[in-house]
């Protein structure tokens, strides 16, 4: 099996104890069925805990809910009681994995690192070249996969070889982007997914009427902030950033960052079909980036932006609904956003 991963990958280490915003505090972790079996057998008083501990929640999952925001097994140097005494073998998948998000195409899997994740954060943004990805072959199996994946793939690729055209501003990349999206929507809307790879070889940017209108700020920011909030100052930061100006934001950052957005979200078109949509999603959260950069600066803004919506399905979903039913979260309120 084939297995992409960003260029930064390998160097990715757990702070630890060390972590300014560790994952342990403020995130409910899901607890694997596995991983529940072995806590009903680990003796003495650990054991004892982990069963009081170990709760199963609305959705049937079995969890640790939080003590006053943190994990019951965080203890006061921020590091993992269960890690500590059992090994690391003994936490849930989740705790293993974090910040590792794989997503499974078949022939494929794509493994990225979330950016909510001080350390992954540093990795992202610590260079300015453009963000490349890594392909390795593991003796696994290759699965079938969707057939839309063989348009989807040149897709994505067409839309990163735009993204990192320098010769140009960033926002007409990513105006370009979005443009390509739109054009290629109707092809999955008949499902003709297959056809995409032709298209995107002959494919040439051509300016279109957009409606006259404001772009997707003050609303997005709103939005933004009437989903669940997994970080109790998110709400504060989104109205500080209302009314600053957009921050100085190196565009090879930017880049990095959208790059980044891309790689995780355009593939899973194949759940649903909707590629404008997710492609809306990745610019949105670029956009935000650059917006909340201005008073929190850029790598907080984009832990920021990372966590409420990489942590929270719902926030996710509730996003992508929007952009369907909301004018001013319309891919023509987008275009105007980046200068149509």
């Amino acid at each position: 099996m084939r297995v992409r991963v960003p260029d930064y990958f390998d160097r990715f280490h757990c702070l630890a104890g060390a972590c300014p915003h560790s994952c342990c505090v403020g995130w409910e972790v899901v607890v694997d069925e596995e991983t529940a079996r072995r806590y009903a057998a680990v003796p003495g008083p650990l054991g004892e805990r982990l069963r009081s501990e170990l709760k199963v929640d609305e959705e049937g999952d079995f969890c640790f809910p939080l003590h006053g925001g943190r994990c019951p097994f965080l203890d006061e140097e921020n590091l993992c009681e269960i890690h500590r005494c059992l090994g690391q073998e003994a936490t849930s998948l989740t705790c293993q994995e974090h910040p590792r998000f794989a997503e499974e195409y078949g022939p494929f899997r794509e493994i990225s690192l979330s950016a909510s994740c001080p350390a992954a954060n540093a990795l992202l943004l610590e260079s300015r070249e453009p963000l490349k990805f890594l392909e390795r072959e593991t003796s696994e199996p290759e699965e079938a996969g969707d057939p839309w994946l063989v348009g989807l793939l040149p897709l994505r690729e067409r839309m990163l070889l735009i993204l990192q055209d320098r010769t140009r501003p960033l926002k007409e990349r990513l105006k370009e982007i979005l443009t390509l999206s739109m054009d290629a929507q109707p092809l999955l809307d008949e499902d003709r997914g297959e056809e995409l790879a032709v298209m995107v070889r002959t494919w040439r940017m051509e300016e279109r009427k957009v409606p006259a209108g404001a772009g997707v700020f003050p609303a997005a920011l709103h939005v933004l902030a009437s989903l669940e909030v997994l970080e109790p100052d998110w709400p504060e930061l989104l109205s500080r950033s209302e009314n600053a100006p957009a921050a100085e934001v190196p565009e090879e950052l930017l880049e990095r960052i959208t790059a980044y957005f891309l790689f995780r979200y355009v593939l899973k078109t194949v759940n649903d079909g909707d590629l404008v949509s997710w492609i809306l999603l990745c610019l949105l959260c670029v956009l935000v980036v650059q917006r909340t950069a201005a008073v929190c600066g850029v790598e907080e803004a984009l832990r920021r932006v990372s966590a409420e919506i990489e942590h929270s399905a719902e926030n996710l979903e509730a996003l992508r609904e929007a952009f369907g039913w909301m004018s001013e979260l319309s891919a023509a309120a987008f275009l105007r956003e980046l200068g149509a």
